[in-house]
């Protein structure tokens, strides 16, 4: 059955606002056959599939299409979908493979979170076999009643998509299979630290497959997200684990790798990051291993960029003028180099030196910065500048809220070292590197503090080099960093 020219069909007429209140973005067939196609064979002939946000079916028709037929094989489908106008779809979707095949099941219009939290407390010992999800992407709000009821059955998480995968998690039975197709904005970060925990303590990962391009997986609803699509088996044992890539749904491109489980999930690592690693098992995309070291090893802090001009738009000046500082953005970038002033840009260049702005200022001296945030057309998530005082002539700076700022105790480092930072945190390694564990645009302060660095000696060295070779093309940064290994 070929669900697209109806998944578009319903998308299109679908209410913009209410898409947006409930997360609904539909999958494409090609993605659906492909999550369908990652569970190992039915282990038995009773299969008890959990569709949770099926919106037309398209997930649960893939299963079916690749799982439905065999001598004796009887499947139960447990579907949610909350929107009266995709339950109807959903309703015919049924009825097609009732016909064909020994389907049965039902279509709830509830609340997935509420009816699973209900079917914990109430200790409903009904559990599934196999769940397919495409869930909701929709932030939860600390004192919402979703978050009050997740927190009932133990799960402690920031977002539904999250929260139907923990769901879908613990109503499995044991060895049970979940595919899912989530962002993988939960691979790192503090605010999914605790989901994080969850999944690994109850499942095993079996697979990985990454889309290289962010906008393509979901291109018809415009959606524009690092997607991720998960096999987990409820309570295995960890073991290798597969990682996919493929540019889009086509999957032309697809490659697949093997990779031991600490190559995912690093053993010492106390945040859980999960790294999502492309390319051979060998080439990898490790940084050396001499690069073991914390930014708490090399004596370095990293902090968010203080000034909020909003909140002190009164203050702001497009340009210098007596009693002001530099107020430096992402925009003053040159390079690895900082153009300060910036007349005629479209953010301001200065900050007014007042009681009220004083306490968000760091005194003059030599800092690494980056981007917080980089746009989905760059090729670097990660991208350094260095801060030199001498091109500023100010005893203060004020470094805007879209930096990140390397520095010591609020002060500026040792030239050298800034300069080796700053080399460092541009070379391509670095950038695969974060890339590994980091599926959005933004590079977070908490992001920074996890990667490893090379030596405080070896950066000052490199630092001692880019001070004295002046302009490097990329290739020279590249080959001079791993001779620092």
């Amino acid at each position: 059955m070929h669900l697209d020219p109806i998944r578009l069909d319903v998308s299109a007429k679908l209410d913009r606002q209410q898409r947006s209140a409930l997360g609904q973005f539909m999958t494409p067939s090609r993605v659906a056959d492909f999550m369908a196609g990652l569970f190992p064979p039915p282990a038995n002939h009773a299969i008890r599939l959990l569709d949770a946000g099926a919106g037309i079916g398209s997930l649960t028709a893939a299963f079916l299409e690749r799982w439905g037929q065999g001598d004796g094989l009887g499947i139960e489908v447990t579907a949610f979908e909350v929107d009266p106008v995709l339950q109807a779809r959903l309703a015919e979707t049924l009825s097609h493979y009732r016909q064909t095949l020994s389907v049965d099941g039902d279509i709830h219009g509830t609340d997935f979170i509420e009816d699973a939290v209900n079917r914990l407390q109430f200790q409903d010992g009904r559990r599934f076999t196999h769940a397919i999800l495409n869930p909701p992407y929709k932030k939860i709000a600390t004192q919402s009643r979703h978050r009050h009821l997740l927190r009932m059955v133990g799960i402690e998480t920031v977002n539904l998509y999250s929260a139907f995968v923990a769901l879908a998690i613990v109503l499995m039975e044991q060895g049970g299979q979940v595919v899912a197709i989530i962002p993988r904005s939960f691979c790192n970060g503090p605010y999914y630290k605790p989901f994080r925990e969850f999944l690994l303590a109850r499942c095993a990962i079996r697979h990985m497959h990454l889309f290289d391009a962010r906008d393509q997986a979901f291109r018809d609803d415009a959606v524009l997200q690092e997607n991720v699509i998960l096999l987990l088996e409820r309570g295995g044992a960890q073991g290798d684990v597969t990682v996919s890539t493929s540019t889009d749904d086509s999957f032309v491109d697809y490659a697949a790798h093997v990779y031991p489980f600490s190559r995912i999930v690093y053993p010492d690592d106390a945040e859980h990051f999960i790294h999502v690693p492309t390319g051979s098992a060998e080439a990898g995309g490790d940084l050396p291993e001499a690069f073991c070291h914390t930014l708490a090893d090399i004596g370095v802090e990293v902090s968010t960029g203080p000034v909020v001009d909003f909140r002190l738009k009164e203050h702001v000046r497009d340009l210098p003028e007596a009693e002001c500082v530099p107020l430096l953005y992402p925009a003053h970038f040159s390079g690895q180099a900082i153009e300060w002033p910036k007349p005629g840009g479209k953010k301001p260049n200065a900050l007014k030196l007042n009681g009220e702005t004083r306490k968000w200022l760091f005194p003059a001296g030599c800092y690494a910065v980056t981007r917080r945030f980089s746009s989905k057309e760059e090729k670097r998530r990660i991208v350094a500048a260095m801060i030199d005082p001498r091109r500023l002539q100010s005893e203060l700076i004020a470094f805007e809220n879209h930096l990140n700022v390397f520095h010591r105790a609020k002060q500026g480092l040792p030239e050298d070292l800034a300069w080796g930072l700053t080399a460092y945190l541009n070379c391509t390694a670095v950038d695969a590197y974060f890339r590994r564990f980091s599926g959005h645009t933004q590079v977070n302060a908490t992001d920074l503090r996890r990667m490893r660095y090379p030596s405080r000696n070896a950066l000052a060295s490199l630092g001692r080099w880019a001070r004295a070779c002046g302009d490097v093309t990329q290739e020279e940064l590249d080959e001079k960093v791993q001779t620092l290994a």
